[in-house]
């Protein structure tokens, strides 16, 4: 790391600002994303580093582990710092047999903000981002008016601070606005998976957040080269080069990129001031034209 880790900030909402260089805490879990993780002291300190560094945006959700990284979290860094902001995640739980379920009916959700609140020590949530389709990255058609409907009264409870969507459609992002504001979307995206474009510059264009998840997905084959030269000319590694693309693409754009290794952890952080030349942005957007 060289300077300011943090990529600057944007305003989710009046009172809610976040930097743009975050943390996803979901690799603290164990192997699956299930169960605790094989070094417990390590993922407690990886999470007092990212606050150390200034960066204010966690993402989680209870069914990482299940439950497991939300305890960590309050375990390293209960009582929070005031500028400090969880994101967590709900629409989906996890089965006896470590698979992926969809827990979006009325009465799930309600346990999984609970549930939420319970084990990171909160009495409000920040954002809860409904969680649309399957975790492994597609859309699905599930209509999105009628769970989200449950969240914005969670909501109007004082439970809830703001609402989101993850790994939403156009259509579904509609959808959920006409039932609440939406702050932020977090889909998969990369420098190499470009299929959001059209909804990321929608996004920018309403002052919504978007929150790429898998930013470091699909940089094999004929992209790692690509990524491999830029990065040999700039001095930084490829992954650094990848997040700092990101930023670049758009200032809506907030980072979330997970480890649980201290050194990836600073090395993610440093792309936030690796500023890209005209001609190695040009490259990396040929990647996904």
């Amino acid at each position: 790391m060289r300077g300011d880790v943090t990529g600057g900030s944007f305003p989710l909402t009046g009172d809610l600002t976040l930097t743009r260089m975050g943390f996803g805490a979901m690799q603290l879990a164990g192997p699956g994303v299930w169960g605790p993780p094989r070094d417990r002291g390590a993922a407690i300190r990886i999470l007092r580093t990212v606050v150390e560094l200034g960066l204010t945006h966690i993402d989680t959700a209870g069914s990482y582990g299940p439950d497991t990284v939300n305890d960590l979290i309050r375990e390293a860094l209960h009582p929070y710092p005031d500028d400090l902001h969880i994101v967590t995640k709900v629409g989906y739980g996890r089965a006896r047999d470590r698979s992926w379920r969809p827990a979006s009916s009325r009465e799930e959700l309600i346990a999984s903000v609970h549930g939420n609140l319970r084990h990171l020590g909160l009495e409000a949530l920040d954002v809860v981002n409904f969680r649309v389709g399957a975790p492994a990255g597609r859309h699905g058609p599930t209509p999105v008016a009628e769970p989200f409907g449950v969240l914005a009264g969670l909501q109007s409870q004082g439970l809830i601070r703001h609402l989101g969507l993850s790994n939403a459609t156009a259509g579904q992002l509609a959808e959920a606005q006409h039932v609440a504001r939406v702050v932020c979307v977090q889909n998969q995206y990369s420098v190499a998976h470009r299929a959001d474009d059209a909804l990321l510059d929608r996004c920018a264009a309403e002052g919504i957040a978007y929150v790429p998840f898998f930013p470091l997905g699909g940089l094999s084959g004929p992209p790692a080269h690509v990524l491999g030269d830029v990065a040999a000319r700039l001095g930084r590694t490829p992954p650094q080069v990848a997040l700092a693309w990101l930023l670049h693409r758009s200032p809506n754009i907030l980072l979330i990129p997970g480890t649980s290794s201290q050194t990836h952890l600073r090395e993610n952080a440093g792309a936030a001031d690796l500023e890209l030349p005209l001609d190695a942005r040009a490259a990396l957007n040929a990647i996904g034209a």
